[in-house]
């Protein structure tokens, strides 16, 4: 017969005071180190969950720890293992390892309080090392959780007497956090913003959607969609068509057979093609929040002809049209642009640095260059221009059977020879790089552009959200008279891949799948709203910028606001704060009678036990219902009352009284009878 399993929480009653604390640090440290699992070497998350468990074991069979020459060995071992892992024992990826190894192996060292005080601040910086990986919402939630978590822990380590619930800590510690709260709010607003300590990692774009500074064609047997936000766009009056909105990032002319990369890392400055930039008719004015990229780019919507407004960064444009900023983008950032869709660039003549746009490497693609030279002898494009010989391609695409997909497979080597005359698939590096290097064949000069085509407007806060899946390659082919000219062969591909129509989706977790399965609309609606939050927490909280908060010194009224007053302001606000407490402090002791106080805790701390009282019960009456519900276990608890009762009422031929003082620290060390 099989006995029944005791519920948690009164096993855990039931557990030694030790034991108990021991279990609940160790839950806590582990809900500070969840987030990090992904981001560890695995053997570092493998390791240190195996020692949480093992620590744990340890505290519920009360068996010894091990010693400290085992644990010097287990250290040097993960020294070693970080070393080997990182190949520096310094940085941030290194740090973290290093801090998470320390945290879980001081756990096995937990024999005094002393010990205990290490391991919860080591918590606190672990938990602080989340933030330089993700500063999302559900991040700060979940720390706002394990800093309570601490808090308790830390607070329940302080009562050192009895088995006080751990209810009773948590308590304390969600008060310590609340009136925290305003002192954080206040430094959150005018503690003057400085640069970033640390930045975000880059992320391999290799095998999911999104930008890269190259474009190697033809490794990736599949993409997979990243659904993540790239950025946000708040629309100054109507947005343009989605169609039109083509946001440029690197531009991609040098290709070596594989690999598409930038031109002007290597071509010489006299070969260089100016910008000429031309805009034409009504602009369309922005506001963009770029999530962290840790690339040097500013992506602006097709053409941006001034520089993008953006505090603490200066910005340039390359000839490409490309804006670059001095330093990589590791914090998320927001900026205000103006584009015109309307637009014409590059020179219009031919010119010697147009060579270098139609030149491609030798041994690679031999049936794309001979269906080239079968099309210039086609006699209805033997005198074609290069508008004529872009329609030409552009209807074989449409016609020729090809299609766009995320599974293509590995291409070989020659990629432009697979997709037009084997595969006929691929996605849109496929499709741009087959069509430019068979312009390229024909003498026409092109490139490649990359960035983001498209996004998806949110009803609940009205901004369009561009995602790593909008990620887009599309072409430019050069054109006497008009200069660069935007050509999107996707689109004579997959029609559904630009505009307004469906696109291929990302692949959703089990209960995304099941609730758009049971309400479509229920499950849009409810992933707007998402987006709108974090939308939010982006515009309130991580971009508030030193720019913010001189605005907010302004609305005050400032004139000229620096961060010399945001530094005069938050020391008055603390000064006055201080006087403010002080003050009340006094007051609230010469209102209120310090015998009377320390009787009501006592009064308070007895009726969690069912000893009633009322404001008129005179400590000796405590004093007798003590020794009536506990017997001998309350005399400690008994004398005190007495001796309490004696420091007001003793007459003056009595023994001198204990002072107030030393009856509030006999308090605080009694142990209460259970």
């Amino acid at each position: 017969m099989l006995k029944p399993v005791l519920p948690l929480a009164p096993a855990l009653r039931n557990l030694p005071r030790d034991t108990r604390d021991t279990l609940f640090l160790l839950a806590v440290i582990a809900w500070v180190l969840l987030p990090q699992a992904s981001r560890l070497p695995l053997w570092c998350s493998a390791g240190a969950g195996a020692v949480l468990l093992w620590r744990g074991a340890l505290a519920l069979q009360a068996r010894p720890l091990p010693g400290k020459w085992w644990l010097l060995a287990v250290l040097v071992t993960m020294l070693g293992a970080t070393f080997a892992t990182h190949g520096t024992l310094l940085g941030r990826d290194a740090g973290v390892t290093m801090l998470v190894v320390l945290l879980t192996l001081k756990t096995l060292e937990l024999r005094a309080r002393r010990d205990a005080f290490v391991v919860f601040f080591l918590g606190f910086f672990c938990m602080l090392s989340n933030f330089f990986y993700s500063q999302s919402l559900l991040t700060a939630f979940s720390m706002v959780l394990a800093l309570l978590g601490l808090l308790t822990a830390l607070v329940n380590a302080h009562l050192p007497v009895g088995k006080p619930p751990l209810a009773q800590a948590a308590k304390t510690a969600g008060w310590m956090a609340l009136l925290g709260a305003p002192i954080m709010l206040v430094l959150f607003l005018l503690f003057p913003r400085l640069a970033p300590l640390w930045g975000v990692p880059s992320d391999a774009m290799t095998g999911r959607s999104g930008l890269s500074a190259t474009m190697r064609v033809g490794n990736i047997a599949s993409l997979a969609l990243d659904d993540s936000v790239a950025m946000r766009i708040r629309f100054e009056g109507n947005a343009p068509p989605q169609r039109d909105l083509y946001f440029r990032g690197p531009v991609l002319s040098s290709f070596d057979g594989r690999l598409w990369k930038p031109l002007h890392d290597s071509l010489p400055s006299r070969l260089a093609l100016p910008a000429n930039l031309q805009v034409f008719g009504k602009p369309v004015d922005y506001e963009v929040t770029l999530e962290p990229t840790n690339q040097p780019w500013l992506i602006v919507l097709d053409a941006a002809a001034q520089s993008p407004a953006l505090p603490g960064y200066r910005s340039t444009m390359e000839p490409d049209l490309q804006w670059l900023v001095q330093r990589p983008i590791t914090d998320l950032v927001r900026y205000k642009a103006q584009s015109y869709p309307a637009f014409r660039h590059g020179p219009v003549q031919p010119v010697a640095g147009l060579q270098a746009f139609v030149e491609l490497p030798p041994g690679f693609n031999p049936r794309t260059l001979a269906l080239a030279n079968e099309i210039r002898r086609d006699p209805r494009y033997a005198q074609a221009d290069a508008r004529a010989l872009v329609q030409a391609v552009l209807e074989r695409l449409r016609t020729g059977g090809y299609s766009y997909t995320l599974d293509p497979g590995v291409y070989g080597q020659d990629t432009a020879d697979e997709f037009w005359f084997d595969r006929k698939e691929g996605f849109c590096e496929h499709i741009a790089s087959s069509f430019i290097i068979l312009m390229r064949a024909m003498g026409i000069p092109a490139r490649i552009v990359t960035g983001y085509q498209g996004g998806e407007r949110n009803s609940v806060d009205g901004f369009w959200i561009v995602r790593q899946s909008d990620a887009h390659a599309w072409a430019e082919v050069w054109q006497a008279g008009q200069g660069w000219v935007r050509v999107d062969p996707t689109a004579a591909v997959a029609p559904g891949r630009i505009g307004t129509f469906q696109r291929l989706a990302a692949p959703q977790g089990v209960v995304a799948q099941a609730l758009g399965n049971f309400s479509p609309t229920l499950s849009a609606q409810m992933r707007a709203i998402w987006e709108a939050v974090n939308n939010s927490w982006n515009q309130r909280v991580l971009n508030y910028t030193q720019g913010r908060q001189l605005e907010l010194l302004k609305d005050i009224g400032f004139e000229s606001p620096s961060w010399q007053d945001l530094s005069y302001l938050l020391i008055a606000i603390v000064v006055v704060a201080s006087l403010v407490g002080a003050a009340w402090t006094l007051w609230e002791r010469s209102q209120h009678d310090p015998w009377l106080r320390l009787l009501a805790r006592v009064r308070k701390r007895l009726a969690q036990d069912g000893i009633e009282s009322t404001a008129a019960t005179s400590p000796r009456q405590l004093a007798r219902q003590v020794l009536a519900r506990y017997g001998s276990a309350g005399q400690a608890l008994h004398d005190w009352l007495m001796a309490l009762e004696l420091q007001r009422y003793a007459s003056s031929s009595a023994s001198q009284p204990m002072a107030l003082t030393q009856l509030r620290q006999q308090l605080s060390q009694l142990t209460w009878p259970a």
